[in-house]
């Protein structure tokens, strides 16, 4: 029989997470007598001190360090525990919510989601789409159930799901076509360079070759295309997404003698298996069937 009951853990974990018995108080709705006597009774059946006092603040102690490191994974894992018995409870979920990054195939991405909302027609599809570390934050957030992004997780499922090749290009009159010979990353240098910047928050990433002396950063890739199109710059775009463009000579791959050419990882990312349901693991499914076609 367990001693110490997991809302007892609770209260112990607010005291730290608001910085005192008051503010925990406030913020979780209980009596300040009740909190006390919460981490009196783990503090007795332990025989250990969790808490010191200097002047008006609460401290850890060294003990206290150890056991909320294990109270946050106990109470994280009740919290898995009861998402997953309401997803068994609900049967098909009815919201699906996906990060991708932008450049991953968006004709491939589409296929995808159009087969599953024909199995599962009453299903809200929520789709953010994300640069670079965007959509491992999104995860990380639980703002989205599902991630493709060219960054991995620490925590939770990580599989290698394709590789995107990308070109420098620009447009057939930009002044690094008109000098007609291989270039260097010298001659790259002198010109604009047109970056996508990372659609996360905290914590921000750079990729790619970033060495121009003049760069335009805009948010989404489709606008770096619209620009490149246009000659304001040069980029490394992905090559799925400016296929037709190549094809019909709008935009001419950058005569460099290394480099021109270069490839990323996209990986498929979420949190616990045993929490998504059936939608979700269809998705999955045809999202692997479909990049096993596309990239074959």
């Amino acid at each position: 029989m367990l001693k110490i009951t997991l809302e007892q853990w609770r209260m112990f974990r607010a005291v730290v997470e608001f910085g005192g018995f008051n503010q925990a108080s406030a913020q979780i709705h209980k009596s300040q007598s009740s909190i006390h006597n919460a981490v009196g009774k783990i503090e007795a059946a332990l025989e250990v001190k969790l808490f010191r006092i200097n002047g008006r603040k609460t401290i850890l102690t060294e003990a206290g360090e150890l056991m909320l490191r294990r109270a946050n994974f106990l109470l994280d894992e009740a919290a898995k525990v009861e998402a997953i018995g309401h997803t068994l409870a609900q049967g098909v979920e009815t919201h699906l919510r996906i990060a991708v990054d932008e450049v991953f195939p968006q004709a491939l991405l589409y296929k995808v989601l159009d087969s599953i909302s024909a199995q599962f027609p009453l299903l809200r599809i929520e789709l953010m789409e994300s640069v670079l570390s965007g959509a491992s934050e999104l995860l990380d957030s639980m703002r989205v159930d599902i991630a493709i992004s060219p960054l991995t997780n620490n925590d939770g499922f990580n599989e290698e799901l394709c590789e995107i090749e990308f070109a420098a290009v620009a447009s057939p009159t930009h002044a690094l076509h008109v000098l007609g010979r291989d270039l260097t990353l010298e001659d790259l240098k002198a010109e604009r360079q047109i970056v996508v910047r990372d659609s996360a928050i905290s914590k921000k990433s750079d990729s790619g070759w970033l060495g121009a002396n003049q760069r335009w950063t805009v948010s989404h890739m489709r606008t770096s295309i619209d620009m490149i199109r246009s000659g304001f710059g040069f980029a490394w775009l992905p090559v799925s997404a400016i296929a037709t463009d190549l094809e019909t000579g709008i935009l001419v791959p950058l005569r460099l003698n290394q480099n021109a050419r270069r490839s990323a990882k996209l990986y498929l990312l979420f949190k616990d298996g045993d929490r998504l349901g059936p939608a979700a693991r269809a998705f999955l499914g045809e999202l692997r069937y479909q990049c096993m076609q596309f990239f074959d």
